[in-house]
């Protein structure tokens, strides 16, 4: 390493954001860049610790959480090089792995920061700020579209299905493989939740648009306003494609089966954002007052319910309510929860801070919605309960105003109807189905996850076939 005591002179700087009653007040990103030389200065933090856990993802908690990057990024090589200066080595070691640094950059919760060494006794290095400067250099001088074109052709064609991380990587990759790639999505604009799962304040829909671009500057043929299976066939797209990719995600919302659930008023978290997002690609990033003297309940204390509690206080509701149906986790590590495990701790997310600020507490632990109640079809009230092991508690309800209720509860997994299109019955932990010229990739096929997982099955869904026709047209030799 360039500064191997660089981590004990330099403290840690994260990206700053913006003040919260400023950043209210639109949908323009939260988070702000540092100076080069100060991000220089961060990625000298890295420590030339030996043994990098920060690189190699590892399982815990049963195989439910990861500790360390799921990609296996080589993330002290390419600090090294951004503290010496060498910006595009350092693009070149970051993108042979990851080829969306531009959304990780932004939207990781970067567990390889938790699991650094200096994690053991400091705050860690500041990994996905590192990240996004690097991309943001790379774009800058033009050397994304470069690193995205193949040598040769094979004359292979590909279909991938889906345009969330999964279907973006496996499409990259294949395509500088030299495969002729098109990937089809069902909705409008490119990128899967993307697009219109994740608020423009934390992903900005410029940045989604600009790796889509790249895409078709590549080579890549973008086909929107497709679904497969209804506006063509799975026979359709076997007869014309060498290999299939689907990459749909686990668009399977989980529900809750209450007296009033079919009241108007009532959102899905993924229709809730995607609404949201539509607005602000239409009238531009300015808050607005759709919610104007509503009451927002939302359901689910994760990283979509925070977005949803953002997203709601941007459009000037009057009050939110929040319901996390498990107990809070404890303020500090356990010690069956030491390093270099994520922290099982309880954390404060953005829009709970915002809704704080704006509102005073709003989250409500071991809670959970057991009826709603309406007037003229759309709901105005919902009867909260306390929770002992995810059962209501007798005696405990009250009722409360809910003019808008967001159920961000989570996903069980992927919409089947499209596999048995295709007669898919088997998704293999290699990505293989029981049709050979099948293969599934990214949450569809391991469950819900993080993006940085998306992109890892992408990518190496892609080398798979690659293998695969390799292998038929030597035996055709």
């Amino acid at each position: 390493m360039a500064d191997p005591r660089g981590f004990l002179k330099y403290p840690r700087k994260d990206n700053p954001m913006r003040p919260i009653m400023q950043r209210v007040k639109d949908f323009n990103a939260m988070e702000l860049d540092l100076s080069d030389a100060d991000r220089r200065q961060q990625a000298a933090r890295c420590m030339n610790c030996g043994i990098p856990f920060c690189h190699h993802g590892v399982f815990f908690g049963g195989g439910r959480a990861v500790s360390g990057c799921p990609n296996d990024n080589l993330i002290p090589e390419w600090n090294d090089l951004v503290y010496r200066d060498q910006d595009r080595r350092a693009f070149e070691r970051l993108s042979r792995t990851n080829m969306l640094p531009d959304m990780t950059g932004r939207v990781c919760p970067a567990p390889c920061e938790v699991s650094c060494v200096q994690a053991l006794n400091g705050p860690g290095i500041t990994i996905r700020n590192n990240e996004k400067f690097i991309i943001e250099q790379a774009f800058k001088n033009g050397w994304v579209v470069d690193s995205g074109k193949p040598l040769h052709r094979t004359g292979k064609k590909i279909a991938v299905i889906g345009s969330g991380p999964a279907g973006i990587s496996a499409a990259w990759r294949l395509n500088q493989l030299g495969h002729s790639v098109t990937l089809f999505e069902r909705d409008d604009r490119f990128g899967g939740f993307l697009m219109y799962g994740i608020p423009n304040m934390k992903l900005p829909k410029e940045i989604v648009e600009r790796r889509i671009k790249t895409l078709s500057q590549v080579g890549i043929e973008l086909v929107p306003n497709t679904e497969v299976g209804k506006d063509i066939s799975a026979d359709e797209l076997k007869q014309q494609f060498d290999r299939i990719v689907i990459c749909t995600g686990a668009r399977q919302a989980r529900d809750l089966n209450v007296a009033g659930r079919d009241l108007n008023g009532i959102y899905q978290a993924a229709d809730f954002l995607k609404l949201a997002t539509k607005e602000v690609l239409k009238d531009g990033t300015q808050a607005n007052d759709r919610l104007k003297g509503k009451h927002v309940l939302v359901l689910g204390g994760g990283d979509t319910g925070n977005d949803c509690i953002g997203t709601a206080i941007r459009q000037g509701c009057a009050g939110i309510t929040q319901l996390e149906i498990t107990p809070p986790l404890p303020k500090e590590r356990t010690p069956q929860n030491q390093w270099p495990e994520w922290p099982m701790v309880l954390k404060t997310g953005y829009g709970q801070k915002e809704a704080k600020a704006l509102f005073g507490d709003i989250t409500e632990y071991s809670a959970t919605a057991t009826a709603f109640f309406g007037k003229n079809g759309h709901v105005t009230e919902a009867q909260i309960s306390q929770v002992d092991h995810f059962k209501p508690i007798a005696g405990t309800e009250k009722k409360i105003k809910a003019d808008v209720v967001v159920l961000a509860m989570g996903f069980t997994g992927a919409e089947q109807w499209l596999f048995d299109q295709f007669g898919i019955t088997t998704k293999n932990a290699n990505y293989t189905t029981n049709d050979n010229q099948i293969y599934v990739a990214g949450d569809c096929r391991r469950g819900p996850s993080l993006v940085i997982w998306g992109i890892h099955e992408g990518r190496m869904c892609a080398e798979k076939i690659d293998a695969s026709l390799q292998t038929l047209a030597s035996a055709k030799l």
